[in-house]
């Protein structure tokens, strides 16, 4: 499995710490040093099942400053994939990427539903 995340985010280390705990095996990945590309997202997306809205980290800076709320009504599908593979720091995390399926953001009931 693929870890995505930002190790400074506490939400990623709440997740780092639940898969160590539950002896899920992950490559790590920083999403800032090793930006995911356009190909990866769209496959992800595809996997996840969820709108491409949620792969943005909305409550992040860069997401703010860019005013990406509004924005984000008028792009094209592929403005918001270009857009995400620009700045990780855009893009919501961390990301667990799984033979079969995608998590974004942790929310631990799924996590465990999912990968255990």
């Amino acid at each position: 499995m693929l870890f995505v995340e930002y190790p400074k985010c506490t939400t990623c280390k709440k997740a780092k710490k639940w898969l160590d705990e539950h002896s899920v095996s992950y490559e790590d990945r920083h999403i800032k040093e090793q930006n995911p590309t356009v190909e990866e997202l769209k496959e992800w997306h595809e996997k996840s099942g969820l709108p491409l809205k949620k792969f943005f980290n909305t409550s992040g800076l860069l997401y703010k400053e860019m005013n990406l709320k509004d924005k984000l009504k008028t792009m094209s599908e592929e403005e918001q994939f270009d857009l995400l593979a620009s700045d990780g720091m855009l893009v919501k995390r961390p990301i667990a990427v799984a033979a079969d399926t995608v998590l974004v953001g942790f929310k631990e009931a799924d996590w465990e539903k999912t990968l255990l």
